[in-house]
């Protein structure tokens, strides 16, 4: 099993991310006319959703580290498969928008700023 479920995830997960990549740089001159809302948006709701992870992960006594990623899981919403599902239920949507939003902002905010964030939230609420 191994050839059909490592090798080729990884090469077609490749090509899936190169044709991602390709479709979104057609319409990349739609970011810029964007504006803030769209930058804003992919900062503030996944750290809206961290927050209700950390909720949900206080009221059912998850623990810190299980609630750590369980709002890092919340705050993410899958960078590889919202694109995929965005383009195949809303295929008028702009790949440009939502594959730059997700890769360029939402995830180097989480990984730099977003699970330090979220980690210090949790010893506050004492998790």
């Amino acid at each position: 099993m191994q050839p059909f479920t490592q090798g080729i995830f990884y090469s077609a997960l490749t090509f899936f991310l190169l044709d991602m990549g390709l479709v979104a740089a057609k319409r990349i001159r739609d970011l810029s006319k964007t504006g803030s809302f769209l930058i804003c948006f992919s900062v503030f709701i996944p750290v809206l959703n961290a927050l209700l992870g950390i909720l949900v992960g206080k009221a059912l006594n998850f623990g810190e580290g299980n609630t750590l990623l369980f709002a890092v899981l919340c705050a993410s919403a899958s960078y590889i498969a919202v694109p995929a599902a965005m383009r195949m239920t809303v295929p008028e949507a702009n790949p440009s928008l939502y594959v730059s939003m997700a890769l360029a902002l939402t995830f180097p905010f989480n990984i730099i700023v977003g699970i330090p964030l979220y980690l210090e939230i949790i010893k506050i609420l004492g998790v």
